[in-house]
């Protein structure tokens, strides 16, 4: 009986020993697999950084002209000397501008000390130090959205906005904003004249919609009765489809037809059943035919363990979705998660504060992906900014730093 008992232990202890060098080697395939990742980088892929409104009203708004630029240079050198090579600015957040040559009013975000528009052309400073310091730069537009207030005594009445008020053209949504209708043609055909302003005068590197594309299931209803009264056959959803992806069309055409080298991108909520069911932009479409957008920077804001939406899954389902050789696979990551609860994700929802490696496992797992070329990171304040910094932000921007 003993023997057997010395035996048992023995067998469980080789087994123990056994399992735990398979596991270790497992490991170690898996961190040399990672290396060889990091060793075959694309020397030209994209490191971007979104500089969103909110940036622009902590380091512009308000200041004298001088720390303006102070500011700007500030931020391109932090964004070189960490080896990001892309900036995402926000050049139209609020159908407004921060440049001066626009049909649009100007921004508040960039108004001077004394409340008024600074002495040089914030755009046209910002692509100068960009690419002098060899900085890609991408304006950044919301096409539909005119305030995230619907109070509208802040928009000048000399402006193209007040215009629109009152009209088919504008919708004000209950406890979310004023925004245009993605149904209209003459709001197309403005948004389009407003794409080639900036790309006539600016030496901008690509241009840039984010997620903000239908803002409500009402505000095109009226449009909608139009179109079936004069035989429109298409169901409600997909005749929205069909105006975001028109839209999208016409921009791209007119980016190209302007200047063949300045990109066109778009960056829809990570969440592909969202966009069909609420945004009404058509991934597919889009990423399985020519002359749409040269990359698609989808919000893949998920970690690792989020429950309905896991990252290697879903970068997974974008990747296959491009089903052409010009369009390019660029994640935009969340840096803004680190060191909070992902309520969102369930059972995942402390992993960003018990990880402070996620967003370095996310660039390698994307370097992977066949239609991969770059990745981006929202926003720039949970880089460089010392207010918004804790622990774990401290050491995702550590340990990013490794695979760059």
């Amino acid at each position: 009986m003993k023997k057997i008992k010395i035996f048992a232990v023995v067998f469980i202890f080789l087994s123990f020993f056994i399992i735990s060098k398979k596991d270790e080697k497992v490991e170690l395939k898996q961190e040399k697999k990672e290396e060889k990742s990091i060793s075959i980088i694309n020397a030209n892929e994209t490191r971007a950084v979104y500089i969103s409104y909110i940036e622009l009203d902590t380091y512009i708004k308000d200041k004298t002209d001088e720390i303006m630029k102070k500011n700007i240079s500030s931020i391109i050198k932090n964004i070189k000397s960490n080896k990001f090579n892309t900036i995402i600015l926000h050049v139209r957040p609020f159908s407004d501008a921060i440049y001066k040559k626009s049909i649009y009013p100007v921004s508040k975000t960039v108004l001077n000390k004394e409340g008024k528009y600074p002495s040089f052309d914030i755009l046209e400073y910002f692509i100068k130090e960009s690419h002098n310091n060899g900085i890609k730069l991408h304006a950044w537009i919301n096409p539909y959205r005119i305030s995230n207030e619907t109070n509208t005594k802040n928009i000048e009445k000399n402006s193209i906005n007040y215009k629109y008020l009152n009209t088919s053209h504008v919708s004000i949504i209950k406890d979310k904003g004023i925004y245009y209708n993605p149904a209209s043609t003459e709001v197309k055909n403005l948004i389009l004249k407003g794409i080639k302003e900036i790309v006539k005068n600016y030496d901008i590197d690509g241009i840039h919609f984010d997620d903000y594309f239908y803002p409500d299931k009402k505000i095109d209803l009226k449009n909608y009765e139009i179109y079936k009264a004069a035989g429109g056959k298409l169901t409600l959803d997909k005749y929205r489809l069909e105006n975001v992806t028109t839209l999208i069309k016409d921009v791209y055409t007119t980016i190209k037809s302007l200047k063949k080298d300045v990109l066109f991108g778009i960056a829809p909520e990570g969440n592909i059943d969202n966009n069909y069911t609420s945004n009404y932009i058509d991934t597919k479409k889009i990423l399985s035919n020519s002359g749409y957008v040269d990359y698609i920077m989808p919000q893949i804001y998920f970690g690792f363990l989020n429950e309905a939406k896991p990252y290697i899954d879903t970068i997974k389902e974008w990747n296959s979705l491009i089903s052409v050789n010009n369009i390019d696979l660029i994640p935009a990551l969340a840096m803004y998660k680190s060191g909070s609860t992902d309520e969102y994700a369930k059972n995942g929802s402390n992993e960003w504060i018990i990880r402070d490696d996620i967003i370095k496992r996310q660039v390698i797992a994307a370097r992977s992906m066949s239609k991969y070329n770059g990745f981006s990171i929202f926003r720039y304040d949970y880089l460089f900014n010392e207010n918004k910094k804790n622990t774990n932000l401290v050491g995702e921007f550590n340990n990013l730093k490794d695979v760059l």
